[in-house]
């Protein structure tokens, strides 16, 4: 298998500083990470939620699933539920790679391109792209299914991506797994 698609933190009650600016964008990119999601598991590569523990180190998914259900977030949670045989990764700071086992499982999936999608796109999912491309994947952002509190901050994150790492900015509407499973030349 060579490629991934990594959601993070799209799985969370929204009852965070900042998330009353956060939130609507986010409602507005959870159709194109549902519909990513959705291509993924057609064509058989693996979701891998890389989601925030919160500061539980108790919670495990299941638990983060069942707050947002019941907080501000549930409206996204509904659209972005895990399906069997998707993947759950707890992460305690903004990086999807610090002190978690997803390089590993990457590694044992033959993962070479992580598809990133997920919220904040300045943050967590900046700082994922990097240790992504620190690590050696080949890196692609959802282009509409990112989210951060202000557009300007989205934008400037998708840029920086995309000049500095390299990253390859996809619309939901044109992702093509069997085209990123193309061996690295």
């Amino acid at each position: 298998m060579a490629a991934a698609l990594l959601l993070i933190d799209v799985i969370g009650d929204f009852e965070f500083e900042g998330s009353e600016c956060l939130f609507p964008a986010a409602l507005e990119a959870a159709p194109a990470i549902a519909e990513a999601a959705r291509r993924a598991r057609a064509a058989e590569v693996p979701v891998v939620y890389v989601n925030d523990n919160y500061g539980e180190w108790r919670s495990d998914f299941r638990q983060i699933v069942e707050r947002a259900r019941q907080g501000r977030g549930r409206v996204i949670a509904e659209q972005l539920l895990p399906r069997e045989g998707d993947l759950f990764v707890l992460k305690p700071r903004n990086s999807g790679f610090h002190l978690t086992p997803l390089e590993a499982l990457l590694a044992y999936l033959e993962v070479q391109t992580v598809v990133l999608a997920g919220f904040a796109c300045d943050l967590c999912v900046l700082f994922t792209a990097n240790d992504a491309r620190t690590r050696g994947f080949d890196v692609a952002v959802l282009e509409d299914g990112v989210a951060s509190e202000r557009p300007e901050e989205r934008d400037f994150a998708l840029q920086l991506m995309k000049n500095k790492m390299h990253a390859q900015l996809i619309r939901s509407q044109d992702l093509d797994f069997s085209e990123l499973d193309r061996p690295r030349r």
